[in-house]
């Protein structure tokens, strides 16, 4: 690597105010850096600090500031981030990290000893629940969704086209009968007019009435169309009719349902929510004044104000009796500090039983946040349930007044028609009766041939109107049918697609176990723990109730194997691993979900720290181990700890 290559990789870091900083500038070249110190030298501080930088808000304010900055310089670029305390938050005021989402950052690479990951061992965590969590499963399943129905769309569309193929054979049959009727049909014409133009030849004396008859004819074949078109219309008006009946009726039975299901007490719900929101916002404040409490105390603790405890000091009680400093007797032992509220000296154990409490007291009314929380998620959803009655409730009453409206338009129209039937039918009578007038026994012949004549013109006429409706059918359904190929390729990628959807899930759990127990086997191997065979991970599926139904649900089950000195082995438990078994296991499982989810690629640093359950050796093993995995690894370390590891790696002392 070119030394300009080199420099672009080193990352500078300058932090004001985070943890117990109050101003630095540190440099951190690629590979392995450690930083090596005693306990309160700022080491989980400056780890903060580069978390702050990436993105993360799980960053610690110092106790006399309200405001941190971080500024990293990194591959030719520079990011910067203010952030300020807001009750026991630590929000952005302004900047961005480098990093724009560092949530699965937070989970998989930034390992202090407080991360989710990293303790879920020990605590009994759902493994799998935090492997996924990054995943949005629900967006999987609305996608799952959408394809099944868009493919079942299609399915849909392939079977009607199935069914236009299946009707084409007869179609062609029709369109081939019709054809040959319309020649009989045009042979007996031509055959007829042939009669006429010979009988007209005999009878020019007559031809006067021919051609009256004639037009009388016209007038009644005219007549008789637009009786058989009326006719016509009235049939389709009726059928029209007929399906809105049928579909008020549905309508209605569909409104009365909805309405009968709308029953919830909105009032009672509304104010219901309203009070558990009121409660919801108590509690978040208690809350957050236990967190400011705990924070300060903590900070106290780690030796991050000074200030306060000079103050506390000086007031009457900076010497004792013979003259001597206080600060220094109290400093020489190591389990007594100065209390900041009093001045005295008090054991630090007793004030880490204080601070349990008051965590315990804070857990205690998170979990009444949360329980509040799923009440109000259920009252909202009852919410949203009755709007969405009260919207379709509302559809179906105007539906229903679109159909009533269209019902009567169309009765309307029937009756019309119904008139104009009667008169045409009125009409025909009387051509009809105008027709036989003009009947002569001279005549009578002619007369029939020229009748006979109008019938096959008029029969002829609709034939070819028949014909050419089944032809527009027949191209039309074949239009459709090339198209079938097409539906078949689109479904297939559908198909692909839903296969992908649906194992999405499955491999990222089985790459997460794959990951765990590769990587755990390696790493035992190297560590050397006497008496343990393997610590693996088993991905099952078991039933559970959710609710008052049950469902299938995927869950990793730890398994830890031990063996006796003679080289038997048996099943042991989590609970029974040691502090350091648990820090490595835990370490591991982070490790793969940081390798599932490709943090690799996008997150240049891993963090690690408080590393002191495991002795120097095996620690500067995991070192060398996880130094493969990030562009920068960053570890805390006592210095006892760290002259186990390569003097190669770089090395940072004060901060």
């Amino acid at each position: 690597m070119t030394q300009s290559v080199q420099d672009s990789r080193k990352a500078v870091f300058d932090v004001e105010n985070v943890g117990g900083i109050d101003q630095t500038s540190v440099e951190i070249p690629p590979g392995v850096t450690v930083l090596t110190g005693k306990n309160a030298t700022n080491r989980t501080s400056f780890l903060q600090s580069i978390m702050a930088a990436m993105g993360s808000t799980n960053v610690s304010i110092k106790g006399d500031a309200d405001e941190a900055r971080v500024e990293l310089t990194y591959d030719g670029e520079t990011y910067e981030r203010t952030l300020t305390r807001a009750g026991t938050e630590t929000v952005e005021k302004n900047g961005s990290g480098y990093l724009e989402d560092p949530s699965v950052a937070d989970l998989f690479s930034f390992l202090l000893e407080t991360n989710e990951a990293r303790q879920a061992v020990a605590v009994g965590d759902d493994l799998r629940e935090l492997i996924m969590r990054p995943v949005d499963t629900d967006e999987i399943t609305a996608e799952i969704e959408r394809v099944e129905r868009e493919k079942g769309e299609l399915n849909e569309e392939i079977a009607a086209l199935e069914s236009l193929k299946r009707e084409l054979p007869n179609l062609e049959q029709r369109r081939s009968r019709l054809r040959d009727e319309i020649e009989e049909t045009e042979a007996e014409l031509a055959e007829v007019e042939e009669q006429i133009d010979e009988s007209g030849r005999d009878v020019e004396e007559t031809r006067q009435e021919q051609e009256k008859l004639e037009s009388k004819l016209d007038e009644l074949r005219e007549c008789r169309a637009d009786l058989r078109s009326v006719r016509s219309d009235i049939d389709r008006q009726q059928e029209s009719i007929d399906a809105l009946r049928s579909e008020r009726t549905e309508l209605s039975d569909e409104l009365e349902e909805a309405e009968a299901d709308d029953g919830d007490d909105v009032a009672g719900i509304d104010a219901r929510i309203d009070r558990l929101r009121e409660e919801k916002r108590q509690l978040n404040s208690e809350t957050n004044d236990l967190q400011s409490v705990i924070n300060f105390n903590e900070q106290m603790l780690a030796g991050g104000n000074d200030t306060v405890v000079d103050a506390v000091q000086s007031d009457g009680a900076g010497t004792t009796e013979d003259g001597g400093d206080i600060t220094e007797q109290l400093l020489s032992d190591d389990d007594s500090i100065t209390c900041w509220t009093c001045g005295t000296g008090v054991d630090s154990a007793d004030i880490e039983r204080t601070l349990d409490q008051l965590r315990d007291l804070r857990k205690q009314k998170l979990n009444e946040v949360s329980s509040l929380e799923d009440e109000l998620a259920e009252l909202k959803s009852k919410q949203r349930e009755r709007q969405q009655r009260q919207q379709r409730i509302r559809s179906l009453q105007q539906k229903l007044d679109d159909i009533e409206r269209e019902i009567e338009t169309r009765e309307s129209r029937l009756e019309d028609l119904r008139e104009d039937r009667s008169d045409l039918t009125d009409e025909v009578e009387a051509l009809e009766a105008e027709v036989e007038d003009l009947r002569t026994e001279d005549f009578g012949d002619i007369l029939d041939l020229h009748k006979e004549a109008n019938q096959l013109q008029f029969e002829l006429d609709e034939k070819e109107s028949e014909l050419e409706s089944l032809t527009e059918e027949i191209e039309s359904k074949e239009e459709q049918i090339v198209a079938e190929d097409e539906l078949r390729e689109e479904r297939d990628e559908l198909v692909d697609e839903l296969t992908d959807l649906r194992t999405r899930i499955d491999q990222i759990e089985s790459e997460a176990v794959e990951q765990f127990n590769e990587h755990m086997e390696e790493v035992l191997d190297i560590l050397g723990y006497d008496n343990i065979s393997r610590i693996w991970i088993e991905r099952i599926e078991t039933t559970v109730r959710e609710g008052r139904k049950k469902v299938d649900k995927t869950v990793f089950e730890l398994h830890v194997v031990r063996s006796t000195e003679s080289g038997a082995a048996y099943e042991d438990t989590v609970d029974h691993l040691s502090e350091s078994e648990r820090e490595v296991t835990g370490l591991i499982f982070a490790l793969a979900g940081y390798l599932v989810h490709d943090l690799y690629e996008d997150v240049p640093f891993m963090l690690l720290d408080s590393l002191e359950a495991i002795d120097s050796e095996r620690i500067a093993s995991l070192v060398d181990y996880f130094s493969g995995y990030a562009d920068h690894l960053v570890v805390a370390l006592l210095p006892e700890d760290a002259q186990a590891l390569s003097d190669d790696y770089a090395r940072v002392e004060s901060i």
